[in-house]
């Protein structure tokens, strides 16, 4: 255990206050992640975004006791946190990274570290539950790939187990030196080179040396040698390898060949002059491709062939994405069922924990496999992170989880097997809750999922959560620090689903959401959201609604601003946003009504005037850009009167999503952003800056053939020209699939390939033209996502993005993943 002298020694830190001895078990650099203040060590990060500094006194008021910051007057933090331990460093990112490079230090096991442009996390979990059955591993938890995650990744390791495997990745030069000075890998494993991230790197041969420093010093590197930018830039360092390849025999293992047959690929492989055959239980080029990597490393660790076809056999596909579904009963579902360790499980009830309270919390859960702990004591850790969590009820699944009954002290239900549970389930007993479901792949967890699932319709809207933060991310770094942000999420979030998006952005700290009426506001609020909430569209008969949930009305007439005065109490305050007509012409004062607007806000001093704000009417386009100046010069006008008028400052904001991008330096007190978050530029300068949010996609129900000469659908308006396979998908106009994509103005992907629509599109369902591709029924559609956008579909029948976009129907089953 260190003291915080070593610690200030190993981190170069300066020490402030010691007031208690060290107990240094968990590292912590989200204030939101906190779950175990005793033994938590919180380090202070600032960063492009956020700086942890702003929340010391919630953690400290909340246990934490243990403070690495970069900033701070000495005496003021002591006065400030007198039972606090406090060091002070110049950067805390890189104190957090010494911290794990020590750490890494007292341990002589073999550590593989991976790298490359993709298949890091499959490979990695891959090859953890290859070498399970010989050695205890840690591993990076999902994908800690990054200068933040590899240090929590090495922090994991203890002294029980024999194998680490971690991943590193980069986005750009002088990155990985430090991550390999965390990790210290003694193998190698370098995936592949592409295109991610290309941006951060002057050349791909830049890119690739750049990943290689991750392999200085190991013992010996596995890769693919036909990636020629790879091996090129191995030989050249003189880096010990074990090399496999399609193309070179000379390579340590030559793959003569792999066939697909089915849902598997049947591979032929030469190694130390002898062939062999198995088969890997994928088809798919990139899924064959790592299990490869895979295969030269069981290979070389010896293993009989017969081992390796066991073993290869037992392999699933690793779901990368933890996802969030609406369930049974007002329940909701976080859906975490592709595996199930210590870190993972801890990973998954952070999520859990950032759930605003709809109820009990609940967890099922299996036994843990391979975690290298002794069975009670990896138990009471379990119990110990539910616990710390504030999870109020267990369903526990596993002969030896149900062995430690006794350790868990909250209401809970054991069962030995997954089929045990589910002959004894009953919906009638889940009521309004949250419900995490996690559990190793072996136990079939996707069967509880299915019992809970609420929608069965084949069609699905997939919301990238990770994406929206990405683009969140995107828009805040176009603000001052200073600059508040008003999100959007009127429309049911833009065709998202309002409650998950609000709860993410509640949980990055934007500063306003805005809905467009107050029943969208009162569902928030009944979901556990608390930040202010703007209606945009307030009547008489809501205000009831609006003041008893603590909702802040729009108010754009005076006709709207006398009713809402005359329905207040004088013993109560009140908050309205003042919207200002400068020329969109659709909703506002004018300067024409400001005398009365005055003189009654005058008369009712308990309704305060929380923000005055305005529309631009066409910030994406550049030739209406003299018009959007008079506009904002218009706004600054009228707002500095409003405020010389009634006395005091409010919060001034008229950039819209175009507007944070076309004019920043309008930003003034607060900016909103709508479109923009969803993954649309509306300008269209910085798409490329974006990622898509949303993926639509359905099913195909059947395949049949027509003859040339035969119509599809109604009215006969599709007519095959010659013989031709069609394809009924399971979306119509019922759905959101606009009408107008009929008769091939719309297309669809199946197997990445596009597909038009053939004939008119129909309520439930439409027909698709599938002629020369291997289509069968229950194929995969995408409607829209990234290779077919909004924008290019919206362009197609003469709209918007946002119309596609909020005109998918609530139907359509949502569900929300991270990644």
């Amino acid at each position: 255990m260190l003291t915080l002298e070593q610690l200030a020694k190993v981190i170069q830190g300066e020490v402030v206050q010691l007031v208690q001895p060290m107990s240094l078990v968990h590292l912590l650099t989200d204030s939101r992640k906190l779950s175990q203040p005793a033994g938590t060590l919180f380090f202070a990060i600032k960063g492009k975004y956020n700086d942890g500094h702003q929340y010391l006194q919630q953690l400290y008021s909340k246990g934490v006791r243990q403070f690495v910051l970069e900033h701070g007057e000495p005496n003021e933090l002591k006065q400030l946190y007198p039972e606090a331990n406090i060091l002070l460093v110049r950067n805390g990112l890189e104190a957090l990274q010494k911290l794990a490079a020590w750490h890494r230090e007292q341990f002589s096991l073999p550590v593989v570290g991976i790298t490359g442009s993709n298949g890091k996390t499959i490979v990695k979990e891959w090859l953890a539950q290859l070498l399970s059955p010989d050695e205890l591993v840690v591993k990076s938890p999902r994908s800690y790939n990054s200068q933040l995650g590899v240090p929590l990744s090495v922090w994991q390791l203890e002294a029980n187990h024999t194998l680490a495997i971690f991943e590193a990745g980069i986005s750009q030069v002088n990155e990985m030196q430090r991550l390999q000075q965390i990790i210290q890998p003694t193998i190698g494993i370098f995936t592949n080179i592409g295109s991610a991230h290309n941006e951060g790197f002057n050349s791909l041969q830049q890119k690739v040396e750049e990943k290689l420093k991750l392999f200085s010093g190991v013992e010996l590197l596995f890769y693919c040698s036909d990636y020629q930018e790879i091996h090129e830039a191995v030989q050249s360092q003189h880096i010990t390898s074990f090399t496999w390849s399609r193309q070179y025999p000379d390579a340590t293992l030559f793959i003569n060949a792999a066939t697909p047959a089915g849902h598997k690929t049947i591979v032929v492989y030469t190694y130390k002059g002898q062939k062999q055959r198995l088969s890997i239980p994928f088809a798919d080029d990139a899924s064959v491709e790592n299990a490869l990597h895979c295969l030269a490393f069981l290979l070389y660790r010896g293993l009989p062939l017969a081992e390796i076809q066991d073993r290869l056999d037992k392999l699933h596909p690793v779901a990368m994405r933890l996802e969030m579904k609406e369930a049974i009963n007002g329940c909701y579902l976080i859906d975490d069922t592709y595996n199930n360790d210590l870190a993972g499980l801890a990973i998954a009830l952070d999520l859990l924990a950032s759930q605003p309270q709809r109820g009990k919390r609940i967890v099922i859960l299996s036994d843990l496999l391979e975690s290298g702990l002794e069975e009670e004591k990896l138990y009471s850790k379990v119990a110990e992170l539910l616990q710390a969590h504030n999870v109020e009820r267990l369903i526990a699944i596993g002969p030896v989880i149900s062995k430690y009954k006794n350790l868990f002290g909250l209401p809970a239900e054991f069962y030995t097997s997954t089929s045990d549970f589910l002959q004894r389930f009953s919906s009638d007993k889940y009521k309004n809750e949250v419900i995490l479901v996690k559990g190793a792949r072996v136990f079939e967890f996707e069967k509880i999922v299915h019992a809970f699932q609420q929608k069965v319709h084949g069609t699905v809207l997939e919301v990238n959560l990770d994406a929206l933060v990405h683009n969140l991310n995107f828009y805040r770094s176009k603000l001052n620090p200073d600059t508040k942000l008003m999100v959007m999420v009127k429309a049911f979030a833009y065709g998202s689903g309002s409650f998950e998006v609000a709860n993410l952005l509640q949980f990055h700290r934007v500063d306003y959401l805005a809905v467009a009426y107050a029943d969208e506001g009162v569902m928030l609020r009944e979901h556990g959201i608390v930040l202010p909430i703007m209606v945009m569209n307030p009547s008489p008969d809501s205000f009831a609604k609006i003041k008893q949930y603590n909702l802040e009305p729009e108010i754009y007439s005076l006709e709207l601003l006398k009713a809402f005065l005359d329905s207040t109490e004088e013993s109560i305050n009140y908050k309205i946003h003042l919207k200002l007509d400068t020329g969109m012409h659709r909703l506002g004062f004018v300067e024409a009504d400001f005398d009365t607007l005055f003189t009654l806000l005058h008369h009712y001093p308990h309704v305060q005037v929380v923000s005055a704000f305005s529309h631009l009417a066409g910030a994406d386009e550049a030739i209406y850009n003299d018009f959007s100046n008079l506009q904002i010069a218009r706004f600054r006008s009228m707002a500095a009167e409003l405020e010389e008028r009634i006395g005091y400052k409010v919060i001034k904001h008229i950039l819209n999503s175009a507007g944070i991008v076309r004019f920043p330096t309008h930003q003034l007190d607060m900016a909103r952003l709508g479109i923009g978050l969803y993954g649309v530029e509306a300008t269209g300068a910085e798409q490329e800056a974006l990622r898509p949010v949303s993926i639509l996609k359905t099913t195909v129900s059947q395949v049949k053939e027509i003859a040339a000469g035969d119509t599809v659908g109604y009215s006969r308006k599709g007519r095959a020209d010659t013989d031709k396979t069609i394809a009924t998908i399971a979306i119509g106009y019922a759905d959101g699939y606009d009408r107008r994509f009929s008769n091939g103005v719309g297309e669809v992907i199946i197997k990445g390939q596009r597909c038009p629509i053939i004939g008119n599109v129909c309520m439930d369902m439409c027909m698709v033209d599938v002629t020369g591709a291997d289509v069968q029924a229950g194929d995969e559609v995408v409607v829209f996502g990234p290779q077919l956008t909004l924008t290019e579909l919206a362009q197609r029948i003469g709209t918007i993005p946002y119309e596609l976009l909020t005109n998918v129907s609530t139907r359509v089953k949502r569900v929300f993943y991270a990644e």
